[in-house]
């Protein structure tokens, strides 16, 4: 996990993606073009929460969000994912 000099605001969730699968189960390797998005990150910062409804994920959780989910953004030469905490499926 790295440290990241953002602060996501009121119920946004800063996550950092895990790496697209290499091969698969049965140890076919999976050409880049054929590589799916992943759905699942580790969260890296996290906001305050609104006024009424505190944050139930915290900084280290390993969480599953939708494909589509969030904002991409790079900083100093990584990717992570900004997105709203109601995006987030479930914490693993």
């Amino acid at each position: 996990m790295s440290k990241v000099n953002i602060t996501p605001l009121a119920d946004r969730v800063l996550v950092e993606p895990a790496a697209a699968e290499e091969k698969t189960a049965s140890g076919l390797y999976i050409p880049d073009t054929a590589k799916e998005k992943p759905q699942k990150g580790t969260v890296v910062a996290v906001g305050n929460g609104k006024k009424d409804e505190p944050l139930t994920v915290k900084v280290g959780d390993t969480v599953l969000y939708g494909k589509y989910a969030g904002t991409e953004l790079s900083v100093e030469g990584a990717d992570y994912l900004i997105m709203r905490e109601s995006d987030i499926f479930a914490i693993l």
